[in-house]
């Protein structure tokens, strides 16, 4: 078997491990995704392999193994730096949870093995020489572009609810069409995605949704109904899917995976609140959760600064600039960015100038958006301003402030808390962050120079006017 996308050190260690396999008198195969995306041009970044070979007969022929799955029949072979997953041919029966099953008998018949995996483009193998085994007609159901079953379509579902939404997964990803008695047995049996946890359905809904073709999954999940059947709460209606796939276009141009969820979670009107709440149920990690969050934070307090300027008010743009700085400070660089390539992604699909709905709402936002080109804002004295002939777009203009902040967080600030107290002869307590942060924002917005001397004599004055 010559392997054209695949690395040649990984498809030389599978062969070792096949020769090894055959020499000892047993059949091997490469088996499923590899084939599968070797044969689509796509990468493949593992290997597969399925054996004759009960897996004490697989320990037995190779000193570095990891009993993975013994009672499923797999062992972890360890070769050259690279680990090949092993399985025993094997037939199932009794999948009491709709996920596992609760038999699992060894066979000797590779098509044996073949007729229990789930879609036709996952039931191929090969031998060392290149002949494909393929008795379910997965070859030309890829050259079909087609997602199809291994047998009934209802039963397989049945046996394995995950199934359906590795289905949709695939049809997204290689942007395949699903058969139709595929399809039928899965709207047959959506309501046994209750029996899947939560972790499995939230990674199958992951690389859905930071596939190559978001926009097809999220259409195929919208009509097959399954997230609201699923363990995690699902709080849109069908309605409310159907309105945000129109406001989600360019999905796929975002190459950040949490810019896609948080415009996803925008789109669908979710409060920053609600989605903390929402990714936390939906068992995201961490730092997912929080990068999102942060985004859409950004968003909120940049629509509450819309929402509180009037757009022809003297001063409005300066306002607007403030409001946006403190944004900056409170939620991080990262998350600004983060929303301003929502905006100007929402921007370019809206071919023009005019802020995109909901995304830059707001009478003062579409007042910025109209005026002219290098234009000077209603404050005379505000220090930023986009450049001369530049498009004066909502994200432009808030990005040629953030650029001209001359400094984005309290580390850069030139004064510290212990010299803030000591000179003010205070204990230190919750004011003391209240001042750094004051200062900070007067920085940051070109009220006053990032000099120790002038901050100083800046915090002796704030704290006056508190008195």
């Amino acid at each position: 078997m010559e392997w054209t996308m695949a690395s040649s050190g990984m498809a030389e260690a599978a062969g070792t491990v096949i020769t090894g396999l055959l020499a000892g008198g047993h059949e091997a195969y490469f088996v499923g995704g590899c084939l599968r995306d070797e044969l689509l041009g796509r990468p493949v970044h593992d290997m597969d392999l399925t054996t004759s070979a009960l897996p004490e007969a697989v320990m037995a022929l190779f000193p570095r193994c990891v009993p993975t799955g013994l009672a499923h029949g797999t062992v972890t072979v360890l070769q050259n730096g690279y680990s090949f997953e092993v399985t025993t041919y094997r037939t199932e029966s009794g999948y009491a949870d709709h996920r596992r099953p609760e038999h699992v008998f060894f066979v000797s018949d590779v098509k044996e093995d073949l007729r229990r995996r789930d879609f036709t483009i996952n039931a191929m193998c090969t031998g060392l020489n290149g002949v494909l085994i393929d008795p379910f007609g997965g070859e030309r159901d890829l050259q079909l572009r087609r997602i199809r079953c291994v047998g009934q379509a209802e039963e397989r579902f049945g046996e394995d609810a995950l199934r359906m939404l590795r289905c949709v997964r695939f049809a997204s990803v290689l942007d395949f069409a699903i058969a139709k008695n595929t399809w039928r047995g899965l709207m047959r049996q959506r309501d046994k995605l209750a029996h899947i946890a939560v972790e499995r359905v939230r990674a199958e809904v992951e690389r859905i949704v930071e596939g190559p073709h978001p926009q097809r999954g999220l259409a195929l999940l919208l009509r097959s109904g399954l997230l609201p059947r699923g363990k995690a709460p699902f709080p849109w209606t069908g309605n409310d899917l159907a309105a945000a796939a129109a406001r989600t276009a360019g999905l796929e141009n975002l190459q950040d995976a949490r810019l896609r969820w948080a415009l996803l979670l925008h789109a669908l009107g979710s409060s920053a609140a609600a989605a903390d709440e929402l990714l936390r149920a939906w068992t995201f990690p961490g730092t997912t959760r929080v990068s999102v969050v942060a985004v859409l934070r950004v968003r909120e307090a940049w629509d509450a600064a819309l929402s509180s300027v009037a757009p022809e008010a003297p001063g409005a743009t300066e306002g607007l600039r403030r409001r946006w700085i403190a944004a900056v400070l409170a939620h991080g660089q990262s998350a600004a960015e983060g929303w301003l390539t929502l905006l100007a992604a929402a921007e370019d699909a809206a071919a023009g100038p005019v802020p995109a709905p909901d995304l830059a709402q707001g009478s003062a936002g579409a007042a910025l958006a109209r005026r002219a080109p290098g234009e000077a804002s209603p404050s005379a004295d505000a220090p930023a301003r986009p450049a001369s002939g530049e498009a004066s777009t909502p994200a432009r203009l808030l990005r040629s402030w953030t650029a001209a902040m001359p400094l984005r967080s309290l580390a850069e600030l030139a004064v510290t808390g212990h010299e803030l107290a000591e000179l003010l002869q205070k204990q230190p307590g919750p004011w003391l962050g209240v001042l750094l942060n004051k200062l900070l924002l007067a920085a940051a917005a070109g009220d006053t120079a990032n000099d120790k001397q002038l901050l100083l004599q800046e915090a002796q004055r704030m704290d006056r006017d508190e008195e």
